[in-house]
């Protein structure tokens, strides 16, 4: 394959990537989907950007050896991330840290803002518990569930059927009465636990208890061994949803208190927004204008692939489904200026290599050639920054470093291969082989 052939096959690869990016960035056409992933109609914004509210938690590692303690704040994370994507909010930022011998947990709610709202999502977990019926006549004793303090009431003590044994909480109804209840279905052990539960208490009651009020109390007329018991509680059709969703989320591993607060409003999120685009939009304009003025074709070349670039990004961002926020745009700006200095470490070299008398052709590879090797080793150094601020940074941090990360990659990839390939394209053409087209005072050789 001759070297033209291959520059016409790469230019072809890269508008194919162009135009997939276009269409994801800018769908004008059916939904893309594979299976059952498709990219995001828009870019997820951060609370810094779309505002919301910011929690601030106290977790009590009282007990908790010190080796354990990392486990244990990984578990409320993990519960407390739970907790909230069961309501359906998108993208939450749940991050854990230490404050002299304190260990808190930090929970930012994009486009949460009622804090009453954000602070009933966390909530309490549950705690569920069935307890079977002692000590008292059944005939002689009216068991009183609207009192519960009720002397008059059986005695129920408590068994080894918690909630740790909940396999899954679902809503379902009631084929008589139509009114929803809780379905619970038990793991392993805890069908085990159960049926034998109710193998023993056949004519009992057993109380169903959560944060130990009693909410039913059946009596067992058979022996039940597939692992499911009903919560009837005469709920309505939201409270039977939210009960089954906290109970699905789990208990927390240690105890949490709320020791700060604070929201932040849509407005300042919109403001953040329109300066972050007119400062990017005013650097992009200004970079263009100084490479098309100051290295003539390569500049505008230069500019093009830079276009194309910022298309990528866009577009990976939405494939990765990434939350963006104000770090993460000064990623995104930093990576431009590692593209822009790639680019001038090229053009540099071309121009060096035109005043030394080589070929336009020969002066351009080996332009690329020896600009490579500083291009490589400074964004390989800035890569491996990017993965340890990643690795050991904060969810603030780490937005920070993945689109720098991922700016710098496109960066490589727009200056050797959309740039090399546009002028290897224009500069073939003997009208583009001019001085004042290549900012230099003369060309010895063509």
């Amino acid at each position: 394959m001759t070297e033209f052939r291959r520059t016409w096959w790469t230019v072809a690869g890269v508008a194919a990537l162009t135009a997939v990016a276009a269409w994801i960035s800018f769908p004008f056409g059916p939904d893309i989907r594979i299976g059952s992933w498709q990219p995001a109609a828009s870019l997820r914004l951060g609370l810094d950007l779309q505002g919301g509210a910011h929690l601030v938690y106290r977790a009590n590692l009282e007990g908790v050896s010190a080796s354990d303690a990392p486990e244990a704040l990984a578990g409320v994370r993990d519960v407390i991330e739970r907790r909230i994507n069961a309501f359906g909010i998108s993208e939450p930022v749940v991050q854990t840290n230490r404050v002299n011998d304190e260990f808190r947990v930090i929970v930012e709610l994009a486009g949460v803002h009622d804090l009453r709202r954000a602070i009933a999502l966390i909530g309490e977990t549950p705690q569920l518990d069935f307890r079977r019926e002692v000590g008292q006549d059944e005939a002689a004793a009216q068991y009183n569930i609207d009192n519960p303090d009720s002397i008059a009431g059986p005695i129920f003590e408590r068994t080894q059927l918690t909630g740790k044994h909940l396999q899954r909480a679902a809503v379902a109804f009631d084929p008589i009465t139509s009114e929803p209840h809780v379905q619970l279905s038990f793991n392993t052990e805890g069908s085990a636990l159960f049926a034998e539960l109710t193998k023993a208490n056949l004519g009992q009651r057993i109380a169903i208890y959560l944060d130990g009020v009693p909410i039913s109390a059946p009596i067992v007329q058979a022996e039940i061994t597939n692992g499911q018991a009903i919560i009837s509680g005469g709920f309505s059709l939201p409270e039977a949803k939210e009960l089954a969703q906290r109970l699905n989320a789990g208990a927390l591993p240690v105890p949490i208190e709320l020791i700060g607060q604070q929201t932040v409003g849509p407005a300042l999120g919109a403001q953040a927004i329109h300066e972050s685009l007119l400062a990017g939009t005013v650097g992009l304009l200004a970079v263009a204008v100084w490479m098309v003025v100051f290295y003539r074709l390569p500049g505008a070349a230069a500019v093009l692939a830079l276009l194309v670039y910022a298309l990528l990004f866009y577009a990976i961002l939405l494939i990765t489904h990434v939350t963006l926020t104000l770090a993460g745009i000064a990623g995104f700006i930093l990576s431009i200026g590692m593209a822009v200095d790639a680019n001038v470490l090229i053009f540099e070299r071309f121009r060096e290599n035109l005043r030394a008398g080589k070929r336009v052709r020969f002066a351009l590879e080996e332009g690329f050639q020896e600009a490579w090797r500083s291009i490589y080793s400074s964004n390989i150094s800035s890569l491996l920054t990017a993965l340890i601020l990643y690795t050991f940074g904060t969810s603030l941090i780490r937005g920070f470093a993945f689109t720098f990360a991922l700016g710098v990659t496109l960066s490589m990839f727009s200056a050797i291969t959309i740039t090399r390939t546009l002028l290897r394209l224009v500069l073939s053409l003997p009208a583009s082989q001019r001085p004042v087209l290549l900012a230099v005072e003369r060309i010895v050789s063509l």
